[in-house]
């Protein structure tokens, strides 16, 4: 059995601290977690002491300062690697759970695949209505961008991961440079893959429910700067694309919406009800399809019902997340601002 490494950035996660270190613990290709402490000023370190006691493969390491140039979970990514031994590295998130036998089975599906670099997308829990809206349509719009088929394919181009579960060889990790090479990439999941298939490595990108499961935000406002840290980078830094999805999600959502209710405001004949109908008619074919894609991208499909003020929510999110890249150039995520050029 492949020995795996397994590395978590930690910045104040007193909260997730004790079940992700324990659902690691149970994976039996484990031979070491490194949990690194990002200058946590909550009770993470005593969290970390006590769970020491406990587990012998927990290895926690503290950064004591960011380096100039950095983004901070780069760097703590990148010193827990530093301390590393195995054969295989995971990079994964204090705020995922991993079910028994997931690592053992990824490292299985990366060696039938030829894999040099695997990445789930773990399951979201989505608890609030806010989340229900917001989640499920990010990712629905990411997997246009970045279809895991054309990801996994070596004779796509395209090339993508996400940050949450990256299990990677550790000689192809070295040979592309690490986390070093990414220092200030906000988007470092997504730019680790890309070095890795233009060096001639193989990705392979999959749903991972089954797997792993996370609950990415636990308040708005989290979820509010992490997206806005993020969306225009997957657009790819075009603004074009960014304002084309846009335009798609407000004339065939938004559009019909308040469309069918200017039609009650309309003078009652054949042409309000002719309106009214199209305007229906659009947006039960929305309803209807969207649910299928969720389905088949492993969300419940009745959080469909939360379409419309996700809609609204996320045309917010990528108009602010473009200003943050486009105009005022700073991003701002746990506790620390970036300036981004």
């Amino acid at each position: 059995m492949s020995a795996v490494s397994v590395i978590v950035p930690a910045r104040n996660e007193e909260r997730n601290l004790e079940p992700v270190v324990r659902s690691l613990s149970g994976q039996e290709s484990v031979c070491e977690i490194i949990v690194v402490d990002d200058q946590s000023e909550d009770g993470t370190p005593r969290i970390l002491e006590q769970l020491g006691r406990e587990i012998p493969a927990l290895r926690p390491v503290r950064i004591e300062f960011l380096p100039p140039g950095w983004i901070g979970k780069n760097y703590a990514l990148h010193v827990g690697a530093e301390q590393a031994t195995g054969e295989w590295l995971l990079f994964t998130d204090a705020d995922t759970r991993h079910q028994p036998g997931s690592l053992a089975a990824m490292i299985e599906r990366a060696k039938e695949e030829n894999a040099d670099l695997l990445s789930l997308s773990p399951g979201q829990e989505a608890r609030t209505w806010w989340e229900k809206s917001v989640i499920p349509l990010v990712y629905v719009e990411a997997a246009k961008l970045y279809p895991y088929e054309e990801v996994s394919r070596p004779d796509s181009p395209e090339a993508a991961a996400n940050g949450q579960y990256i299990l990677i060889r550790r000689e192809v990790y070295e040979r592309v440079g690490g986390h070093e090479a990414l220092r200030n990439e906000v988007l470092e999941d997504v730019a680790l893959a890309r070095r890795v298939k233009a060096s001639g490595g193989r990705l392979a990108f999959l749903l991972g429910r089954p797997w792993v499961r996370t609950r990415m935000y636990e308040n708005f406002r989290d979820m509010w700067e992490g997206w806005s840290k993020n969306l225009y980078l997957l657009y790819k830094k075009r603004l074009g694309l960014l304002l084309a999805a846009l335009a798609l999600l407000w004339l065939l959502d938004l559009g019909p919406f308040f469309g069918l209710l200017v039609s009650f405001h309309l003078r009652r004949g054949p042409a309000q009800v002719g309106w009214a109908a199209a305007c229906v008619a659009i947006l039960a074919w929305r309803h209807v399809t969207y649910a299928q894609t969720l389905a088949r991208a492993q969300f419940t499909r009745r959080m469909a019902i939360y379409r419309l003020p996700g809609v609204a929510i996320y045309s917010c999110l990528l108009l602010n997340s473009a200003r943050r890249y486009l105009w005022t150039e700073q991003i701002q995520w746990k506790g620390r601002s970036y300036g981004v050029r």
